[in-house]
């Protein structure tokens, strides 16, 4: 199965076959992109130079501030892309955790 590119940014789309498990849960949290950045020990602007986006809408989305869910996206497939595995809320709280390799 192939969903259209799920966007479009300085002529570079990404296409992916699958979404990420919490993406189809319900979107990740500020608070789980903090989480997620730490469990790899990344800084902001590591993070935001991997997915493509300002180091303060990083700040901004950990501080709880809205955002778009295409930006929430970005951020997490980059994490994703460093081990990361987003745990969506399921009774226990929503969380992170590395995954193996």
């Amino acid at each position: 199965m192939s969903f259209p590119p799920l966007f479009c940014q300085h002529n570079h789309c990404i296409f992916d076959t699958t979404l990420p498990s919490a993406y189809r849960q319900g979107m990740v949290t500020g608070t789980q992109i903090r989480m997620a950045r730490a469990a790899v020990g990344w800084s902001t602007r590591k993070l935001a130079d991997d997915a493509g986006v300002h180091h303060n809408t990083v700040s901004r989305i950990e501080r709880g501030e809205p955002t778009n869910k295409g930006t929430l996206l970005l951020l997490q497939q980059a994490l994703e892309a460093a081990g990361v595995e987003f745990i969506p809320e399921n009774g226990g709280g929503a969380g992170v955790r590395l995954t193996k390799n």
